[in-house]
């Protein structure tokens, strides 16, 4: 069998992988802090710690995804 290459569409930037490795390496220091202005307590989560990054990112206009927006029923 012939083996596929996978197409590289890659779905964040690598400048946003970069701020997502910084915010796991913040993390696992003990100095991410979760909230506005970093207020909030120490960030226990690797799924939060990768929330973080990628929010970084995009304040920083790197290439990610905007964030999903909840589809709002209209009222009848």
């Amino acid at each position: 069998m012939a083996q596929r290459k996978s197409a590289s569409n890659r779905k964040y930037g690598k400048a946003a992988g970069k701020s997502v490795k910084s915010a796991i390496d913040r993390k696992k220091k003990g100095t991410l802090k979760s909230g506005r202005g970093g207020k909030g307590g120490t960030v226990k989560s690797r799924k939060q710690a990768i929330a973080i990054g990628l929010s970084e990112a995009r304040k920083k206009a790197r290439k990610s995804l905007a964030r999903r927006q909840r589809s709002r029923k209209l009222p009848p």
